[in-house]
């Protein structure tokens, strides 16, 4: 299992969060990019380490991700972007975590 994945989303959702505030002063941007970054970061930091919980963090990230991008899938590219990332992230972390429990 790698954390590698949520390291690289946790950076997106960080920049994203940040640049959407700063191009628009979003605080929802800010916030939620921020937040959702942060719990990937953190989800990450505890896969390497092995510590409980990092991989079910991590899944839970992406369905939060997924769930808050898809209804604006097709409004433009960032949103496109942010589903199928969050999309595939979902589906690796979920069969991460299936395959363990199994």
């Amino acid at each position: 299992m790698s954390a590698y994945p949520a390291y690289v989303m946790g950076t997106l959702c960080l920049v994203g969060g940040l640049t959407g505030f700063a191009r628009t002063r979003s605080i929802p941007s800010l916030v939620a990019g921020v937040g959702v970054g942060a719990l990937y970061l953190w989800s990450a930091d505890s896969i390497r380490k092995g510590t409980a919980n990092g991989l079910e963090a991590a899944l839970g990230a992406s369905a939060l991700l997924l769930l808050s991008s898809l209804p604006r899938a097709t409004k433009g590219p960032v949103p496109a972007v942010l589903t199928a990332t969050s999309a595939v992230s979902a589906y690796y972390y979920g069969k991460t975590v299936y395959a363990l429990r199994a």
